[in-house]
């Protein structure tokens, strides 16, 4: 048997583990401060619902799950297997979809606007690299039921807070809306039906530059013109929210002034509020406001989101404002580990060994160590020495022998 971990997942040591929780903690108890509450959903989805989701490029990257049984059986018997058949349900591969479920289910039980976090697991089929993995965490907060940009005023602030508590200091919020963007695109003469496709190539605008995204759109056979008319608006690197007023809706840039104005004037201009005409987000379910957050240090973005007013709809046949901000917390996990991150005003770590005589003296003394230290009880090896080396390889600060008059010894 195999003792690696399924390729695109890992294993965390202990002390990785105790970051991991540590930074997770602070960015819940954050959310909780700002009054949302914490839910839970299942990791598996009814197909149906994923496949409908619109979920962009990430429909792709769905984990599949076989029918079992006599069902399975029944396809697998069929003249023709057809591989739509195969499967009735799938891993989640964000938490929005799911968490529009949930609210459609349980909305009878659920105040509005309902303010909800989810810190969870996620996965992707993805081809592993560094930085993207198959199994990985993602911190959400969503609003539902509120369709004002003051929503998106208070993801920004406490997904910003939040990031600042973990240590993160250096960046910038990037912003836009998907409706400006549908606006270039009509301005520049491409079809509405193609409003998606040219979202998931425009996308990639930090990735391959103009060029590259001009390249791609003429490969997909767009019209010529309207791929240099629409290019041509980003090579001059012109666009700005009044510019842009000409080619869109008035109530879209005020949005946006109205977002970026309260967030400068809360913070005091404590981070740049960027207004970014080339963000695009990739999930299809974006209908309004998007926007990520760049770090110093950080390649891409560490947190990312936006408006999705039409998705709980789809189980309601009724459209509910909501709007969500998602932390990448592997990529930021990753970064801090390459930095050798330390908890902040964690309590030491130190074993505390008895002889098999005073078992139950030691651990009332561990009970007074406890105070100032995190303390495991060991019976004493033979080889001290080498037992005490281990420890300090496993992140013990120090040790203690029960019955021995110096206390602590710190590494």
């Amino acid at each position: 048997m195999k003792t690696t971990p399924v390729k695109g997942t890992r294993d965390y040591l202990p002390g990785e583990m105790a970051i991991r929780d540590y930074l997770q903690n602070v960015i819940a108890d954050t959310y909780q401060d700002a009054g949302f509450s914490r839910i839970a959903t299942p990791v598996i989805e009814d197909a149906v619902n994923l496949d409908k989701s619109e979920g962009g490029e990430n429909l792709n990257l769905i984990f599949k799950i076989l029918k079992r049984g006599q069902k399975l059986t029944s396809v697998l018997q069929a003249e023709k297997i057809e591989e739509a058949l195969l499967s009735d349900m799938g891993l989640r591969y964000d938490l929005t979809l799911p968490l529009s479920r949930y609210f459609s289910n349980n909305r009878n039980e659920l105040f509005t606007p309902f303010k909800v976090i989810q810190i969870d697991r996620v996965y992707r089929a993805e081809r592993p690299q560094k930085g993207r993995l198959r199994e990985f965490t993602q911190c959400d907060i969503d609003i539902i039921g509120n369709p004002s940009p003051d929503a998106e005023i208070d993801l920004i602030l406490t997904t910003t807070k939040a990031l600042k508590r973990i240590g993160i200091q250096n960046f910038q919020v990037k912003i836009n809306d998907r409706r400006i963007l549908k606006s270039i695109f009509s301005y520049a003469g491409f079809a509405e039906e193609d409003n998606e496709k040219l979202a998931i190539i425009f996308d990639k605008l930090d990735k391959i530059g103009i060029d590259g995204v001009k390249a791609e759109l003429a490969e997909a056979d767009f019209n010529e013109a309207a791929v240099s008319k629409f290019t041509g608006l980003f090579e001059n690197s012109s666009l700005n929210l009044d510019t842009i007023a000409e080619v869109c809706d008035a109530e879209y840039i005020a949005n946006l002034k109205y977002i970026m104005d309260t967030i400068n004037s809360v913070t005091g201009n404590d981070f740049p509020v960027v207004f970014t005409p080339s963000l695009v987000r990739g999930q299809g379910y974006y209908t309004g406001t998007i926007f990520e957050v760049e770090a110093e240090g950080y390649s891409g973005a560490i947190a990312g989101g936006g408006r999705y007013d039409n998705l709980i709809g789809k189980f309601l046949n009724e459209d509910i404002p909501a709007v969500g901000f998602s932390i990448g917390f592997e990529r930021i996990f990753g970064i801090l580990m390459e930095r050798n991150y330390e908890i902040p005003g964690r309590k030491k770590r130190i074993a505390l060994f008895y002889d098999s005589d005073n078992y139950a003296q030691a651990l009332s003394y561990a009970e007074e160590l406890r105070s100032q230290y995190m303390v495991s009880v060991f019976e004493r090896p033979k080889k001290l020495g080498k037992f005490l080396n281990k420890l300090e390889a496993q992140n013990f600060d120090g040790f203690a022998v029960f019955g021995q008059e110096d206390g602590v010894k710190l590494f």
